[in-house]
This record gives C-alpha cells, structure tokens and sequence, in this order.
C-alpha cells in the first residue's frame, strides 16, 4: 500500500497539486490561493492515506488521457467511480 500511496503522491505533485503531510492535522483537498492542496494525516493509517490522495486524483486529473501503472489504476477505478 504503500508504494501505492507514493505514485498517488507523485501523480498530484506532477500534475501541479500542492501535497502537504502533516501530522495529527485531517484530511482533505481545497484550494489556497488558486493552488489546489492535499492534505494528509502522517499518524493516520496508509491506507486511509491513498484513499484521500485517490479521490483528490479523480477529482483533479484526467486519467483517462495520461499513462497510469496498471495498478494504480485499478486501484483509481475503486474511487473514480464512487460519489463523495
């Protein structure tokens, strides 16, 4: 999982997304300034981690027109296509 989540990480931060981890701080995606910010909790479990950075893929880039590992796409498609 975890490697999952550092590809998420890497995919927001090439794309022009701000990822912040901060300890004990929530979660979330907005938008400071115009830049568009993840946030994520350093003491929460990593999974809960890559959850948050998918939804925040989904959400901000197409990734439909972009290469993708096979695995994480599979595991993008589990958020992609789920409402908030």
């Amino acid at each position: 999982m975890r490697d999952i989540l550092d590809d998420l990480v890497l995919l927001l931060e090439q794309n022009g997304i701000t990822v912040r981890r901060e300890a004990d701080a929530g979660a979330g995606l907005c938008v400071i300034k115009g830049q568009t910010v993840v946030f994520i909790d350093n003491s929460a479990p990593t999974a809960e981690m890559a959850q948050i950075c998918g939804r925040a893929v989904c959400k901000n880039i197409d990734i439909e027109n972009i290469y993708i590992k096979p695995q994480i796409r599979e595991f993008l498609e589990k958020y992609c296509t789920q409402p908030d």
